[in-house]
C-alpha cells in the first residue's frame, strides 16, 4: 500500500538532489507533475516545520541543514560498520565489478553501501535502491538466513510479478533456489529483474543484522564468471571479515 502523501515528500528530497539548486512553487509544480494546490500545501507543511527554508527571497526553496542533522544522528545510531564499506570497496576492485550490501526492508532488499565498477558499461547502483527481495541474488541471500516459517511470512506480502522470463513466480520456486544455492556454495541471478544482469551473493551477517553482499554486472561479462566471482568474494570476506566467514556458510544452509 502507497500513502501518497509520504511517498511525494520523498520524491520532493530526491528531486532537489538532481537538481542541486532551489526551486520554486512552480517549479517543483511543473517538473513533477504535482497539482499547483497540492505543492503549496505540501512545500508550506514541510517549509513550515523547518525542514525547507528560502535561501535567498523569493528565490526558491531548499531542505535546510535539518535533513542532514537528522540524518547523521540516526546513521551514527546504528552503523553499518566501517570494515563493511572497505569489504565492498575491496571485492568492487579485485573482481572490477559493482559490489554492494543489502538488507531487508519489507519485500525488498535495500543497499546500505554501493561501490561501483569503473567499467564504462556497467550495473549503476547507489545506496538506498530497492530491488525485489525474491528477484535478486542479494534478496535470497538475505532470505536464507531467516527459519522457514519467517520466510513463509515474508512470501505471502510479496506480489509475484513477472519482470522477466527468468524472475521466481513462487515461494516454492525461491525455496528451491535457496536449496541450490546452499549445495553451490553461493546464490546467484541472471536478468530475474533488470534485464542482462547477472549477480552473485553471500549471506553477511554482523553481528545480529542479516545483511548480504552481491556482485552484478552485465551478462556479458559476468554470467560464466559466477563461480570465479564467489571464490573471490568469500576469499576477501575470510580475510577482512574472519569473524563473519565461519557464519556465510550457516546462512546458506539455514
Amino acid at each position: 500500500m502507497l500513502v501518497r502523501q509520504a511517498a511525494n515528500v520523498l520524491e520532493l528530497m530526491e528531486y532537489f538532489a538532481r537538481r542541486k539548486r532551489p526551486a520554486t512553487m512552480a517549479e517543483i509544480s511543473d517538473d513533477l507533475g504535482w497539482p499547483r494546490s497540492s505543492t503549496f500545501n505540501l512545500v508550506g507543511t514541510i517549509a513550515e516545520k523547518g525542514w525547507l527554508y528560502e535561501p535567498r527571497s523569493r528565490g526558491g526553496y531548499y531542505p535546510s541543514p535539518r535533513w542532514l542533522t537528522l540524518a547523521r544522528i540516526v546513521a551514527d545510531a546504528e552503523p553499518l560498520p566501517e570494515p563493511v564499506h572497505a569489504l565492498v570497496a575491496r571485492i568492487a576492485e579485485e573482481t572490477g565489478e559493482t559490489t554492494a550490501v543489502g538488507a531487508l526492508a519489507g519485500t525488498s532488499a535495500i543497499f546500505m553501501a554501493v561501490a561501483e565498477s569503473r567499467h564504462s558499461v556497467r550495473y549503476f547502483a547507489e545506496v538506498g535502491e530497492r530491488i525485489p527481495v525474491h528477484a535478486s541474488s542479494a534478496g535470497r541471500a538475505i532470505l536464507a538466513q531467516y527459519s522457514p516459517e519467517e520466510r513463509q511470512a515474508i512470501y505471502r506480502k510479496i506480489r509475484f510479478e513477472p519482470f522477466s522470463a527468468t524472475t521466481p513466480m513462487n515461494a516454492e520456486r525461491i525455496e528451491a533456489d535457496l536449496r541450490d544455492a546452499a549445495a553451490r556454495g553461493y546464490h546467484q541471478s541472471s536478468s530475474e529483474f533488470i534485464p542482462d544482469l547477472a549477480g552473485v551473493a553471500l549471506p553477511l551477517p554482523i553481528g545480529p543484522r542479516r545483511l548480504s553482499i552481491v556482485v552484478a554486472g552485465p551478462t556479458s561479462r559476468c554470467l560464466e564468471r559466477r563461480p570465479q566471482t564467489a571464490v573471490t568474494m568469500t576469499e576477501i570476506i575470510r580475510r577482512m571479515l574472519p569473524e563473519a566467514a565461519g557464519k556465510i556458510f550457516e546462512g546458506l544452509a539455514k
